[in-house]
């Protein structure tokens, strides 16, 4: 893949030039594994599970993790059309060379991208067709939260791990080690990973006589594979040094603090699927922060769990972290929020940094409703919230909603769009918070209380949103928006299905259908045509559920019982009212069989160091405090909103004390960092490397860092330089010693300017170009550039149009060629020429594009050439304006 790197969209996401990447001697590994998510890059790079196992995977001797995401459409169309095969992101190894392809399915619409993958690396779908023998073919391994209802994706791998990887995938390699090492075959090897804790083979089942019941083992010792779990996280390995994105969703440090949540939302499956309750120690999370941030250099923290709010102690956390944020200006960031799960002292401090997005997640519009799901939260705990927000200068919040939960009815919708109206209005007669509301709906899960819910229709999904435009409809500083209902049954129609939806997934991939998780070119056509050509009835999958019947999914253990799923959903749905259940952190425990107790020990399969199995705490109750609302006399609560000002920058960060510029090459791989990701690179290079910036002033301080001309995405470079602003003396050859960049980019010199001097770019610079064949395989003969660069320098105009914003815009382009010449051998060499910038910029790409225009169009030149900028031309003139 390579070398196809100039006919690709974004070249750098398959580059495999981030920092914190593993490279290993080839010489001294044994086992290789390629890490593979289902999604694109931004979106795979935004997945924590996957930097974990990175980690553990590369830090045993002989053993190697590589990346690999799913190639956009347009690249995997370059790749077929040039019989090129889907390759590692760090040694562009074919994935169909590695030892073992695992990948981690968090939701079900990524089923057909995983096929998408498989048919690009050339490996054989279905199980049943792969060889053998394991040296012919990887093992294909899945995990993650989908896992334990992923039936359509049952013919397709080979080995499923349910549960916590920390402990599953190590073992697992483990053994696939020894297989290789004594030649078994893959069925051997499958055998013998059953009896792994946490392994589920799908291949060790024969299907049922009816599909609507489970699987029907082979094994008496794998008739029922448990959910398995690292009982106490404290103990599990962190990744430190994490490979840093150059473009991802959440594009910042995240930090595990939790895992598994005892709220009981009763629509929620990771609720009851990652129970029970898991928090990493107070000084544990401080002491990985630290060594996390000095790995990265990234400039954002967001504390993950899944509910971070209930943190037992995350008062002391985020106060403990914020004192550091604060000295080298890094923002926090607390996602999803619940709502009132942090207080007024929290907020205080996060407002003196970067104010990052707020979303609060009420769920339900109505207090009746809410109690049905048992989120525990009130409309005046939800007002007390957005009041808090406004009193810390935050005048932006998201709520997400669901519709179609079941005993819903248009009130319920209704209340929606009068809760958002409420939280607008938090401060009576002040200023107004913007509320963006987010609504999804709702889609019944396996293992939850509503796992034998109907699903409403995409016909009534769209008829509740409409109604709830229509009351969102003129309304000011309020903004809805939804998912797209067919996207929503779609997920209906995998999430509780058999094994028979399989054929589905690969005739709707046949049909095209990939990436079905983008509203961007998103179509249930195909899916509705698959399902008819194999004789299912959507209805059947959408439909309800017998309570108590067998289900598709009875055949694995999650480790929270069924009789405790019935009752809970006999509270829900309780024809005097919902009842409400507590959370069993800090109230009585309801025997959900996840947690060894005196009744019985946890349905759970044990770890390796058989650990008891149950909620672990910090503290025994959280450590912030709960505030009530104050009231007027006409029983409106109190709200005093701070001015919107920016965030309280320390003096001594804006300290200008010297200023450099530091001269770098951008060769090989590196060329195909665009200016935005080259300017986050540099920030997180100049943030590891300990240097004192100088920070900007404003609602988003960022450090006082500066460019000469963009180089074009493709372009080389041995002269390009960039400047930073320091509060603090430092000597040129620690700012070249501690700055650590991408291959391809190696600092050249350093060069002192003078503070708040104006630093002005080149008036001219000289290029080497050459021009590769058709097929890129080697370069052309010079000839045809000579006879191009010939016939330009002789013309005493030449009139180029562009796109522009404004339009097309022409402009004759013959002044910018200052000098040229042929350099080197017929078919070995290249053109050197000066471009002058002083009357014209334009990109050196377009301008060659261009001169070149008698070999070809531009769409089919620019892949060809091979540009290198050697120098950047200045005269003394020049030098002394340079730094007015």
């Amino acid at each position: 893949m390579r070398e196809l790197l100039p006919l690709f969209p974004k070249p750098s996401r398959y580059a495999g030039l981030e920092d914190g990447v593993c490279r290993k001697n080839p010489v001294d590994v044994r086992l290789t594994v390629a890490l593979a998510f289902p999604d694109t890059y931004e979106v795979g790079m935004s997945y924590l599970g996957q930097k974990i196992l990175y980690g553990i995977v590369n830090r045993v001797p002989g053993w190697l993790a590589e990346r690999v995401m799913a190639p956009e459409r347009e690249v995997a169309d370059v790749l077929r059309s040039r019989k090129a095969p889907l390759c590692t992101l760090e040694s562009d190894t074919p994935l169909a060379a590695t030892n073992c392809l695992a990948f981690s399915v968090t939701h079900e619409l990524c089923y057909t991208n995983i096929l998408y993958m498989l048919d690009l690396a050339g490996i054989p779908l279905r199980a049943a067709d792969r060889p053998q023998s394991l040296r012919q073919c990887p093992l294909i391994i899945a995990g993650g939260g989908a896992l334990l209802s992923a039936e359509p994706l049952a013919p397709f791998i080979d080995v499923m791990a349910i549960g916590d990887g920390e402990e599953i995938l190590p073992e697992l390699l483990t053994l696939l080690e020894k297989a290789l090492d004594a030649d078994w075959t893959r069925g051997r090897l499958l055998e013998e990973a059953r009896l792994i804790p946490g392994i589920y083979v799908p291949s060790l089942f024969d299907d049922p006589p009816s599909p609507d019941r489970p699987p029907i083992p082979r094994f008496f010792d794998h008739a029922r594979p448990a959910r398995r779990i690292v009982a106490d996280i404290d103990k599990a390995p962190y990744p430190t040094r994490q490979v840093t994105p150059l473009g991802a969703v959440h594009n910042r440090l995240s930090l595990e603090i939790a895992r598994g949540c005892t709220r009981g939302c009763r629509f929620c499956h990771a609720g009851m699927t990652y129970r029970p309750a898991r928090e990493r120690s107070l000084q544990g999370i401080l002491d990985t922060l630290r060594e996390c941030l000095a790995c990265t250099g990234f400039d954002e923290i967001s504390f993950l769990s899944l509910s971070v709010g209930d943190f037992s102690a995350l008062k002391g956390l985020c106060l403990s972290s914020l004192e550091r944020c604060a000295a080298e200006q890094i923002s926090l960031c607390l996602p999803s929020l619940r709502v009132g799960s942090i207080d007024d002292e929290i907020m205080e401090r996060m407002a003196a940094l970067r104010r990052t997005g707020v979303t609060l997640a009420p769920e339900a519009g109505s207090q009746r409703l809410r109690d049905v799901i048992n989120k525990g939260v009130t409309e005046e705990d939800l007002l007390l919230h957005a009041q808090k927000l406004l009193e810390h200068g935050w005048r932006q919040v998201k709520l997400y909603f669901m519709i179609g939960l079941p005993t819903e009815t248009d009130d319920d919708i209704a209340a929606i769009a009068e809760l958002c109206r409420k939280v607008r209005d938090a401060a009576r007669g002040g200023p107004r918070v913007t509320v963006t509301a987010a609504v999804a709906p709702f889609t019944p899960k396996p293992f939850t209380p509503f796992q034998w819910e109907a699903q409403i229709s995409p016909e009534e999904m769209r008829r509740r949103i409409q109604l709830l435009r229509g009351l969102f409809k003129g309304q000011k500083c309020l903004k809805l928006r939804w998912h797209e209902p067919d996207m929503c049954l779609l997920e209906g129609l995998l999430s509780r299905a058999d094994r028979r939806m399989a054929d589905v997934v690969e005739t709707a991939w046949r049909k095209g259908a990939v990436f079905c998780s983008w509203a961007d070119g998103f179509d249930i056509a195909p899916w509705l045509a698959a399902m008819k050509e194999c004789g299912l009835d959507p209805q059947r999958y959408t439909g309800p559920r017998i309570p108590g019947a067998p289900l598709p999914w009875s055949h694995l253990e999650a480790g929270i019982s069924e009789e405790f799923l019935l009752r809970e959903r006999e509270r829900a749905l309780d024809p005097d009212g919902a009842k409400t259940t507590e959370d069993c952190r800090y109230g009585v425990c309801r025997q959900c069989g996840v947690c060894d107790d005196k009744a019985s020990p946890s349905r759970l399969a044990r770890g390796r160091d058989n650990t008891p199995v149950g909620n672990r705490l910090n503290l025994p109750r959280r450590d912030q405090k709960t505030h009530r609302p104050a009231y007027d006399e006409r029983g409106h609560m109190v709200c005093r909103p701070s001015p919107n000002k920016p965030p309280n920058i320390e003096q001594s960060l804006a300290v200008k004390a010297e200023t450099w510029r530091v001269w770098h090459t951008k060769a090989g791989t590196s060329s195909f960092l665009s200016q935005l990701e080259l300017q986050a690179v540099l920030d997180r290079a100049l943030r590891r490397a300990g240097l004192p910036l100088a920070f900007s002033r404003g609602f988003h301080p960022l450090p006082l860092l500066s460019f000469g001309r963009a180089l074009p995405v493709g372009v080389e470079s041995l002269a390009e330089w960039f400047v930073i602003t320091l509060r603090q003396a430092v000597s040129a050859e620690e700012i070249s010693g501690r700055l650590f960049l991408p291959p391809g980019m190696d600092v050249t010199r350093v060069e002192r300017m003078p503070v708040r001097a104006r630093i002005l770019p080149a008036p001219a610079e000289k290029f080497n170009l050459r021009l590769m064949n058709a097929d890129l395989s080697g370069m052309t003969d010079i000839s045809g550039l000579v006879h191009c660069f010939e016939t330009f320098a002789a013309r005493p105009s030449f009139a180029c149009v562009r796109a522009t914003k404004k339009g097309a815009r022409g402009d004759d382009i013959r002044p910018i060629l200052s000098s040229w010449r042929a350099d080197g051998e017929r078919n070995a060499g290249f053109v050197t020429f000066v471009a002058d910038w002083r009357t014209l910029y334009l990109s050196p790409l377009a301008f060659c594009c261009a001169a070149l225009s008698p070999l070809g169009p531009e769409d089919e030149l620019r892949p060809r050439l091979r540009l290198v900028k050697t120098e950047q031309l200045f005269t003394q003139a020049d030098m002394d304006r340079g730094c007015e």
